[in-house]
């Protein structure tokens, strides 16, 4: 089991989100407790409204609580300056969205390199790196297609492929299936169960029972907070 020897990677200590002031203040997270350990593989769940996008925002450190506490390997992360922030995010966080968010003029490789020019990593280093990651998602081959070259699939694979190419120690999910088909679904869950296999530790927003099914842990939202957190005894 996973849980063995487990790891702590993220903490929330309390953590409230209040959006607005006064009479249009919305409570968006509720006194939130929550440890992932190092290699979950975690689904979160809830309807619309219910916090688990919040959550992740801050997972990210897009966003940060109002009060509270969000803890990063040891580290209090509302206690970082903007710039210690995305220093944190760009070194260790990698991104999957549902729209997938490719650069439409751009090749496949250069998408998967972006954030690697961020980081200031020189150009022949980072093209070995992206064809990895392309060929860690089966695209070595598509590397020179634009995203309208390619189909939905394919393009969620460039964005799995930019998401990994840094070796981030977490992967945040927001919604990954969420414009694809069900073959193609069930492809990309596969994908990050593999990564997840294999040392990345993954958080995901999903509407979808069944893509929750490929977790570890689900952990279900409503009005900003827990209400279940349960380990999935089946993995499919």
């Amino acid at each position: 089991m996973k849980q063995k020897n487990a790891v702590k990677l993220i903490e929330f200590r309390n953590v409230v989100k209040i959006y607005g002031q006064g009479q249009t203040a919305m409570t968006a997270l509720d006194s939130i407790e929550l440890t992932v350990q190092q290699g979950e593989f975690v689904a979160m769940m809830g309807p619309s409204g219910s916090g688990k996008s919040t959550c992740l925002n801050i997972l990210g450190c897009i966003d940060t609580p109002t009060m509270g506490s969000y803890v990063f390997e040891d580290v209090a992360v509302e206690e970082l300056s903007r710039d210690q922030r995305a220093m944190l995010r760009r070194s260790f966080i990698g991104f999957i969205f549902q729209g997938f968010n490719l650069l439409n003029r751009t090749s496949a490789l250069e998408n998967v390199e972006l954030p690697l020019i961020y980081r200031r990593v020189p150009l022949k280093q980072r093209h070995a790196m992206a064809m990895e990651a392309l060929a860690a998602v089966g695209l070595e081959k598509w590397s020179h297609h634009t995203p309208g070259e390619l189909s939905g699939g394919q393009q969620q694979r460039v964005a799995i492929a930019r998401a990994i190419v840094g070796h981030p120690r977490i992967l945040l999910a927001d919604e990954p299936t969420g414009n694809l088909d069900s073959q193609r679904s069930m492809e990309i869950m596969r994908m990050l169960q593999k990564f997840n296999r294999e040392g990345i530790t993954i958080v995901m927003v999903t509407h979808e029972p069944e893509m929750a099914a490929y977790a570890d842990r689900q952990i279900h939202f409503q009005d900003g907070r827990i209400v279940a957190d349960t380990v999935n005894e089946v993995i499919v």
